[in-house]
């Protein structure tokens, strides 16, 4: 995402001054001048942050942000807005807004509260690609389980699983400590109450520990914890 800013605002004079003071302070800006051409641009451009007027032609600004939030929730946007009611701003900050300003306000505040929400997108791209990093991989032992993809491989060979043996496994792979009763296995995968329904449960991790064993014979991988049920080896 570029250092790209949108103003949709259909006060031409207002809208000259938030592009010239953006522009001074080394923004790439975009201009809209109705609600309508304000999406087309922002589908285009895919701009970094919206400075969004409310009263807009064309498409007002309160659905425009629904777009914007439901489509491209990574684009920060400041709702800019004569309406000083608090009970707008609630209703508009919990709609997704990430800021919201009450004109006339001052051009050095509006330029700090730009900053301030892009810092916070920023962090929040970061924290999210930690997350994906390590999430991608699962690893047990010489297992290697790849979630995005479905994808289980052990000593670099590829183990077939059905998708119950695969999510059972998952799930203890997740915690490999942790060891997991027949009821929080069954209710995970089978996504139903548990009745009793033990049988299902032996026979998936049965199915499971054979087809690791004729990848790699000698090694033990899921331990049956008696009379609780099964964790990893």
């Amino acid at each position: 995402m570029n250092n790209c800013i949108l103003i949709v605002e259909d006060d031409n004079d207002i809208n000259q001054m938030l592009a010239d003071l953006l522009t001074a302070h080394q923004y790439d800006v975009i201009q809209a001048f109705s609600g309508t051409e304000g999406w087309l641009l922002i589908e285009q451009r895919m701009p970094q942050a919206v400075i969004l007027d409310l009263m807009l032609p064309g498409m007002d600004g309160e659905p425009l942000l629904s777009h914007i939030k439901e489509c491209y929730p990574d684009i920060a946007v400041i709702v800019s807005s004569a309406k000083e009611a608090v009970t707008t701003k609630v209703t508009l900050l919990r709609a997704g807004a990430d800021d919201y300003m009450v004109k006339p306000f001052d051009t050095e505040e509006l330029l700090a509260r730009l900053e301030v929400v892009l810092r916070h997108k920023a962090k929040e791209e970061i924290s999210a690609g930690q997350d994906k990093e390590e999430q991608e991989l699962l690893t047990y032992k010489d297992i290697i389980m790849e979630p995005e993809n479905y994808r289980v491989t052990v000593s670099g060979k590829e183990l077939i699983l059905t998708k119950r043996e695969y999510l059972i496994l998952e799930l203890l792979m997740t915690n490999p400590e942790k060891v997991f009763t027949k009821n929080n296995i069954y209710e995970s995968v089978w996504n139903e109450e548990f009745l009793g329904e033990e049988n299902a449960v032996n026979v998936h991790i049965s199915n499971i520990r054979q087809k690791l064993a004729k990848i790699n014979e000698g090694e033990n991988y899921i331990k049956t914890v008696w009379g609780i049920g099964f964790k990893m080896e």
